[in-house]
């Protein structure tokens, strides 16, 4: 990240420290009803597998918090409850096992059952995440923003909003607590949560959009919000909220964090955007070629580039890639041409070598030692 990172007091979610110095986690939610404990265990592991950190699941039932006993048991990841108004079901989660509880106090009008909870949560030493939406914020007009309440009375609203159940769990004497302030757009979020993080306080941040949309434009939206606050030190830990199974938004989240590290952190696979000068059938080609970099561990740059005037130049820079020409192409490794190939043999002779790798960063994971940076000895 550019900026310096905001000091926060870490908390610990079933493993995963947030906040301090501990690397920005990545979440998503499961989508499906969590009384359908297979299904919602598919979902956990299939976010598991695309590098989730945590995995937050609905408890808004009986039967929820019944399943989530079996779920926690069978899940890779750490759980968060969430939790709106029913303080029994907090408890049944936090029996169950869950590492996190998505609970706003102060919609809990009985004092002594958010009491209880704040006990046993402190007791089983499981944090409370405040969330604030700036749709549901209490005391809103309800003329929508844009049409009678300006950004900044909103953000006064949610920050107001997030301190009002802060100072409830502080009365309490639980302090392991991590906010969000989400909206659906852009400028709401990012000046609400630049000015909570302008308070002073230490507790870590939950980024996100609310309702950002479907992958095309809600990836976008969630990229500019993100990365612009985590370019400025502000958020301990994300979420990319899309209308798309959790793989994919643990993707977009995890391609955001990396694209804000000043070295490289993982493959980096880099195409020109085709023009009238593509010489090649190349789109296929990129999406064989990002297929197989899921196997790639190390930080490796791979150029597939589709024409032979800009291409062999930009591609050199990558640390192995291919280039297109007239039924013919280049293979290049550390930036020296190392064959002419036919048309058909470029693109396997490049999968050739990314299995290579693949491999042998498997063998060294599996051996406890470390990855090299780009090709090393390949």
């Amino acid at each position: 990240m550019s900026g310096e990172r905001r000091a926060t007091v870490p908390i610990n979610v079933g493993g995963v420290v947030i906040g301090g110095a501990a690397p920005i986690s990545v979440q998503s939610m499961t989508k499906t009803q969590t009384e359908d404990v297979a299904a919602t265990l598919r979902e956990i592991e299939a976010a598991a597998e695309a590098g989730a950190d945590i995995m937050r699941v609905t408890c808004d039932t009986k039967e929820a918090g019944t399943a989530l006993k079996e779920i926690v048991k069978g899940s890779p990841l750490p759980l968060v409850a969430d939790i709106h108004y029913d303080a029994p079901l907090a408890l049944m989660a936090l029996e169950a096992g869950v590492a996190c509880l998505r609970l706003n106090p102060g919609n809990i009008t009985d004092a002594d059952k958010v009491k209880d909870i704040a006990a046993e949560a402190k007791a089983r030493g499981v944090p409370i995440r405040i969330g604030v939406n700036s749709g549901s914020i209490p005391g809103r007009k309800d003329i929508a923003r844009g049409r009678g309440e300006s950004i900044d009375e909103t953000v006064d609203r949610m920050v107001a909003a997030a301190l009002h159940h802060i100072r409830i769990l502080e009365e309490l004497d639980f302090r392991a607590i991590k906010v969000s302030l989400k909206a659906s757009d852009v400028l709401t979020t990012v000046r609400a949560n630049r000015a909570f993080a302008a308070l002073g306080n230490r507790y870590p941040l939950h980024l996100g959009l609310t309702e950002a949309g479907p992958p095309e434009t809600g990836s976008i939206k969630s990229a500019m919000a993100l990365g612009i606050l985590l370019a400025e030190g502000i958020g301990d830990t994300i979420r990319v909220s899309l209308v798309a199974p959790p793989p994919l938004e643990v993707k977009v989240g995890k391609e955001i964090l990396a694209n804000l590290q000043p070295a490289q952190s993982r493959p980096n696979l880099i195409a020109c955007p085709t023009c009238g000068r593509l010489e090649i059938n190349m789109v296929p080609m990129v999406q064989k070629v990002e297929a197989a970099l899921q196997r790639v561990k190390r930080p490796i740059t791979v150029s597939v580039m589709g024409c032979v005037v800009n291409g062999p130049g930009e591609g050199m820079h990558a640390d192995m890639g291919i280039a297109g020409g007239r039924q013919k192409g280049i293979f290049y490794k550390h930036g020296k041409v190392v064959a002419t190939l036919p048309e058909e043999e470029l693109l396997a002779t490049l999968l050739h070598e990314l299995d290579v790798i693949a491999e042998e960063d498997a063998a060294l994971i599996e051996a406890g030692k470390p990855l090299p940076v780009g090709l090393g000895d390949s």
